[in-house]
């Protein structure tokens, strides 16, 4: 059977909000993202704070609407079976640009520009944060000035990955040339700054700070964009992100606000501004570290495969854990009508989404009981331990008010079967950063469990899942880029991304990716997800055209905001 609908369908038809005023003629839109980004090319980092400025200048292929179709961006057209682009036998896509496009510096945008994206992510020792969503790549062969083959190593189900979506946008060749494997990392000026093809420019970019950006003279569109610069300011939390929105009216637009219920309506009846959520594939998750990362150990082989978890490597301890959490309580008091307790990591579409939900029912006794039976018995300060290792655990999550609170709850349940948390907060454009020698991000996992957000971008996901696999795992060889952050290693999964990679057959891809979720998360708690949730922001309420859309960033589609008159 083939692949339809979902994956290979064509763009759906977004409603159309108010016309748009005269390009540039609404002056600045002013945003806030209190993680403040520390780069601007997504090749560097899978967090959102970075990805979603950079998405307004640099683009994909295609992007994927809110209904999860693909919209044609620098691509004239999605590649189908029937249009002849994807062949036959899925072993290969054919890419074709949309005539005159033009960088932001004036010069033509080419299939060059494209397989060399595509050559710049996958060169070794680059450590490219998106490798994933370029897994069985074998090579990619320009054709004609427009158009690109890309050929896999095997039939790949689905096909188009790659250049599609804000994670994995095109980038220009005659900027990053020298860019490639090692040095990426290091070419500040091209990071900082890159020429791109999306409505707008960078002008100013201060790691950590602000990003400036103004309109791209050669965008393809003349009537668009309405807003003649962006500012993104970073920094603080999302309480004074909210207020500066919905209170004080500085800001036109906010992102990520996990804040509690009260907290939203209070700030609603000022009547400014006002909420709205995007739900897609967003999982809150704690992650438990199957290496050690001790700093008894030597620095250059902490949280490395040599040293495996003293205890989080027990599979007894693990779902114990897991036990012991209260989701549903939890969710109502943090999240309220914005988040579900959940079991699996992939929610969505409901197909993927697992049948067990033992998870969501807390067992104290249960697990207390289950410790026991594993040897891990309460030492004379209640906190339980096994040949002299006791389960005292380091727990790590971003600076954010609810995330403070999930961590208090989840501390007091683990006390309660006998083990001892110390919590860790680490500001946000740290821990989601991808600096290489940044000890606090979530890639390089100094601690024994962490807490975030992570979310798939496709309505398939198996370049999500395929995050997981032992050739994922960051290490001091990647620069400590790499999606398995947890470092959980285990063939049998392996072997069934492969067969996920070589199945077109839905049912059976979605029986596949179920059984993976299985060993992760649902039966091997590797994982322990926690809350499925709605991305929420915050808009005055002068802003137009905000589309709410849990496959893309916040901005997917700022060329078409403008402001009420």
């Amino acid at each position: 059977m083939r692949i339809r609908a979902l994956i290979l369908g064509t763009a759906c038809a977004v409603a159309a909000g108010p016309a748009l005023a005269e390009r540039g003629s609404d002056g600045e839109l002013r945003v806030l993202y209190w993680q403040a980004a520390s780069v601007l090319n997504p090749y560097l980092s899978t967090g959102a704070k970075d990805i979603d400025p950079a998405s307004m200048v640099i683009e994909p292929l295609a992007l994927v609407a809110p209904d999860g179709s693909l919209i044609p961006q620098l691509a004239e057209r999605i590649p189908t079976l029937e249009n002849g682009d994807i062949a036959a036998d899925y072993t290969s896509v054919v890419w074709r640009l949309k005539p005159g496009l033009l960088w932001s510096d004036g010069s033509p945008v080419t299939a060059e520009d494209v397989k060399f994206t595509a050559d710049y992510c996958m060169t070794p020792d680059f450590g490219c944060a998106v490798l994933a969503e370029f897994d069985g790549i074998a090579s990619v062969e320009v054709l004609d000035p427009l158009s690109v083959r890309i050929t896999f190593d095997q039939p790949r189900y689905a096909p188009l990955q790659a250049f599609v979506g804000g994670r994995t946008p095109v980038l220009q060749k005659a900027q990053f040339q020298g860019c490639t494997g090692a040095a990426g990392a290091s070419c500040s000026e091209q990071n900082f700054g890159p020429i791109g093809t999306g409505p707008f420019r960078v002008t100013h970019f201060a790691p950590g700070d602000v990003a400036q950006f103004e309109i791209n003279p050669h965008y393809r569109d003349p009537a668009k964009p309405a807003f003649a610069s962006v500012t993104v300011k970073g920094g603080g939390d999302a309480m004074s992100a909210a207020r500066a929105v919905m209170e004080t009216g500085e800001y036109d637009f906010a992102w990520n606000l996990q804040l509690d219920p009260e907290s939203v309506a209070r700030l609603e009846s000022v009547g400014r501004g006002a909420v709205y959520a995007s739900f897609g594939s967003m999982v809150e998750r704690i992650e438990l570290n199957q290496t050690d990362a001790s700093a008894t150990l030597p620095a250059d082989e902490r949280a490395t495969a040599a040293h495996p978890h003293p205890f989080l490597t027990d599979p007894a301890v693990r779902r114990a854990l897991s036990m012991a959490i209260d989701r549903p309580l939890l969710a109502e008091l943090t999240y309220g009508p914005t988040g579900n307790p959940t079991c699996t990591i992939t929610p969505v579409p409901a197909a993927y989404d697992s049948p067990d939900k033992t998870c969501l029912t807390q067992d104290i006794a249960g697990a207390a009981a289950l410790l026991d039976q594993a040897g891990w018995l309460p030492g004379p300060d209640g906190v339980r331990q096994k040949d002299g290792v006791r389960l005292s655990l380091l727990f790590q999550t971003s600076v954010n008010a609810v995330r403070q609170d999930v961590q208090a709850l989840v501390k007091q349940w683990w006390s309660e079967i006998g083990v001892e948390t110390e919590l860790k907060t680490v500001e946000g454009s740290s821990f989601f950063g991808g600096d290489p020698g940044n000890p606090d991000s979530l890639a390089r996992f100094m601690a024994d469990v962490q807490m975030y957000t992570d979310a798939y971008y496709l309505p398939d996901p198996a370049s999500f899942l395929n995050e997981f696999t032992c050739a994922s795992i960051p290490t001091p060889e990647t620069q400590w880029q790499g999606s398995n952050s947890l470092r959980f290693c285990d063939a049998g999964y392996d072997d069934l991304m492969t067969r996920l990679h070589q199945t077109a057959e839905p049912a059976e891809r979605q029986r596949i990716a179920r059984e993976m979720v299985d060993i992760v998360a649902v039966d091997g708690h590797y994982m322990l997800p926690l809350v499925h949730r709605g991305m929420v922001s915050a808009r005055a309420n002068s802003l137009t055209g905000t589309v709410p859309n849990g496959w893309e960033g916040s901005l997917w589609n700022v060329v078409d905001w403008g402001r009420a008159k």
